[in-house]
């Protein structure tokens, strides 16, 4: 167990316990990446973690220079392997945002710029004229991506197993069902066509019905700040832990695999002593 700060150093705000569990069975050597540690910063705040990997391999933690989430690289033979992380989290209360307003890309700070381009799950460029017709008329700024939160959570049905690893923003939009991931890249979606800077946000998040799992959620760059949007509504956004911030799912999966492995079981748990 590494100890990261006392619940004195860190600010106020509530405290979550992580408890995160991966289990895979190789027939074939393969190489890892993962992305399970919860970050340090943007709110929140390590009190403690560990990290124990069965058989005992040797592995790197590093981290994103710009953004600050780790990735966990390892190299596995075959057989069972086991990644158990654990933390406990301090999350300070957002600022109110409901007065933010839209930034002009003039103004926008160059790290945040790429944030506006279309990529390959978030087709902006396909989806520009939706997005005009549906939210031109919004008052800019919060209200406006409210406005794409609430659309999509009205209009986008909740069907596990609906979508697959290769479905985009705008197959969301013409079937109009999806999961947690789909339904964050097609508010990124919306908010690129009306050059409002968005990304995708994975972390871990309390649902009142399991199994765990991990959540996705959408940001948009309103006021100088990411702002936080969840259009599922599964969880409170203010209570997600979060772990990866990147412009579509590729940037933030949990796990990419190089080699012959299948997952056995996976349990990424988040509850809160208060």
């Amino acid at each position: 167990m590494i100890h990261i700060a006392n619940a004195t150093d860190t600010p106020a705000g509530k405290l979550f316990d992580i408890d995160c569990e991966l289990a895979y069975d190789l027939t074939g050597e393969c190489d890892f990446v993962f992305q399970i540690h919860a970050l340090q910063g943007t709110r929140q705040q390590l009190v403690e973690e560990s990290l124990v990997i069965t058989p005992d391999l040797p592995h790197t933690v590093h981290a994103d220079p710009n953004v600050g989430h780790r990735f966990l690289r390892l190299h596995a033979a075959p057989g069972p392997l086991t990644v158990h992380y654990r933390a406990q989290v301090r999350l300070a209360p957002p600022p109110d945002p409901t007065e933010a307003r839209e930034v002009p890309i003039a103004e926008l700070p160059d790290d945040v710029l790429h944030n506006l381009m279309p990529t390959r799950y978030c087709e902006s460029d396909l989806l520009g004229r939706a997005a005009q017709k549906l939210f031109c008329d919004v008052p800019p700024g919060y209200t406006r991506v409210k406005a794409i939160s609430d659309w999509i959570h009205d209009n986008i049905e909740y069907v596990v197993g609906s979508t697959t690893a290769t479905t985009t923003a705008r197959d969301v939009f013409l079937q109009r069902a999806g999961v947690c991931r789909d339904f964050a890249h097609l508010g990124v979606t919306f908010c690129r066509a009306l050059n409002i800077p968005a990304r995708l946000v994975v972390g871990y998040a309390i649902f009142e019905d399991p199994p765990p799992d991990f959540h996705a959620v959408f940001e948009a760059w309103l006021d100088g700040g990411w702002v936080a949007f969840d259009p599922t509504r599964m969880s409170p956004v203010e209570d997600l832990v979060r772990i990866a911030m990147g412009r579509d799912a590729k940037d933030v999966a949990f796990a990419t695999i190089f080699g012959p492995a299948a997952m056995t079981r996976m349990n990424p748990c988040i509850s809160s002593p208060g």
